[in-house]
């Protein structure tokens, strides 16, 4: 009888010295934690579609397609692209591989919501399971928009749209796989969640960012950019350029505020980070050495082929850390054009290009930003091309701006504004379409106050 005592007493004490962690036992309980409140972010995300790049790789699409199992695809493009080699050689892939598809070629470059609305229309009539967006940023944003709504059939147009502007709701709906062709060396919206579009109701730019909305592929075939006319070309450089900069100098990403109670709540753009900077900073080594060639020699396939992956490497750099004041203040820019209609853009509307309402500001603002992280504004201008060796930290915005001067000039941009058709009578109505666009300016490393906006857009008016 002692023996059997005494075996259940070993019994009883290896019990209670057993392990408790959750993997051995099911008497868990988490302790509780004493945890301060943080009022930045302490963390970042990285996401980015799949990239295929190869010259002919177009070719392949309907290969994916098949591999998919898609019974009813969507091509989206526009009426110009339609007319041109890259959509026909993805309606070719796709014929050959027995892919049954249905084009819309009415996306509106430098879409609208009422275009987007077009557009969804379209995509929720039709039991699409796949799109393929072929054309530059106007395309691949309006494609992205299209399957969104089409897989949230009850959402109304707001719901997704950013704040304040829209209600800015997650997207938690699964998507039908996007792939996308871009033909620009510009957006690199084939590698981000972001859709952007004039809100005609305002006259200003928003959009709808979620990292949802990225596409599952992007297949860069840079054979399409020996089709982008001169302006196009240059103008589409910018942008890579301003991705390549803002991104780089952008608020970092752990004095971002507010820090999301739950990560689906952590934003697209989340400041910079030590990931986003390796992209960004090699985006803009390619736009140094290339930009210049591909924009004066249309037949500089190097050139040519080069910035087509400068606009991918700056588009994993800014579709993860951001943009700031140039975007922010390029969507009133771009909303409120009265008259003017850039060359080489066959479009039946006034136009001020999205490269060009962007870099149009870029001198004003890095002179604004340079003082809050000077090394970044040096490294940035001697990248492209200035001796930096004897430069004070104090000056480091205003040789930034000297140097983006040149690179302008030497590209024949507009003279400014004034260029584009604004004068200083314009400056409130342009601070007033600047203000909503948050998800932007507070990523700017010094804000901004009415003032400071009013006086970027007064320097903004003349450039040379």
């Amino acid at each position: 009888m002692a023996g059997r005592d005494r075996v259940t007493h070993l019994l009883k004490q290896l019990q209670l010295a057993s392990c408790r962690c959750p993997a051995h036992s099911h008497g868990y309980s988490q302790a509780p934690e004493h945890v301060a409140t943080r009022t930045t972010d302490y963390a970042f995300e990285m996401a980015c579609s799949n990239i295929r790049y190869g010259e002919g790789v177009t070719n392949e699409v309907g290969m994916d397609l098949q591999n998919m199992k898609a019974r009813n695809v969507c091509v989206m493009t526009d009426k110009n692209l339609a007319k041109l080699p890259p959509v026909k050689a993805v309606l070719d892939s796709l014929v050959k591989n027995g892919v049954n598809f249905k084009v819309f070629d009415k996306v509106r470059v430098e879409p609208t919501d009422g275009s987007f609305k077009e557009a969804i229309t379209f995509a929720r009539q039709e039991q699409f399971d796949a799109f393929v967006a072929v054309g530059g940023g106007s395309v691949m944003d309006t494609c992205k928009v299209a399957n969104l709504y089409a897989c949230s059939p009850d959402a109304e147009f707001l719901d997704y749209v950013n704040a304040p502007i829209g209600k800015g709701k997650p997207v938690v709906v699964s998507l039908c796989p996007l792939i996308a062709v871009p033909t620009t060396a510009g957006t690199g919206s084939e590698t981000t969640g972001v859709a952007i579009f004039d809100y005609e109701a305002m006259k200003v730019k928003t959009g709808i960012a979620s990292r949802a909305l990225k596409p599952l592929l992007g297949i860069v075939d840079p054979s399409h950019t020996l089709h982008m006319p001169e302006r196009v070309a240059a103008y589409s450089g910018f942008d890579v350029l301003c991705h390549a900069l803002e991104s780089y100098t952008a608020l970092p990403y752990n004095l971002r505020s507010p820090c999301p109670s739950n990560p689906i709540n952590r934003p697209a753009y989340q400041g910079s980070n030590p990931i986003s900077d390796v992209w960004s900073k090699h985006a803009l080594n390619i736009v140094a050495k290339y930009l210049k060639r591909a924009v004066r020699h249309p037949d500089d396939i190097e050139a040519r082929f080069n910035m087509h992956l400068a606009s991918v490497f700056a588009g994993i750099g800014f579709g993860n850390a951001g943009v700031h004041l140039c975007h922010g203040m390029s969507y009133p820019i771009a909303g409120m054009v009265k008259n003017f209609t850039a060359k080489d853009y066959n479009v039946d509307h006034p136009l001020v290009p999205h490269g060009l309402s962007v870099v149009l500001t870029s001198p004003a603002v890095f002179t604004f930003t340079g003082s809050v992280c000077p090394e970044r504004h040096l490294e940035a201008a001697e990248i492209l091309g200035t001796d930096v060796r004897t430069v004070k930290r104090e000056d480091a915005g205003l040789v930034l701006a000297d140097t983006l001067r040149k690179f302008l000039f030497e590209l024949k941009v507009e003279d400014g504004l004034t260029a584009v058709g604004y004068s200083k009578e314009d400056i409130p109505d342009l601070v007033k379409g600047t203000l909503p666009q948050e998800r932007v300016t507070k990523l700017s490393p010094r804000p901004q106050t009415e003032e400071d906006l009013s006086a970027l857009f007064e320097s903004s008016m003349k450039l040379y």
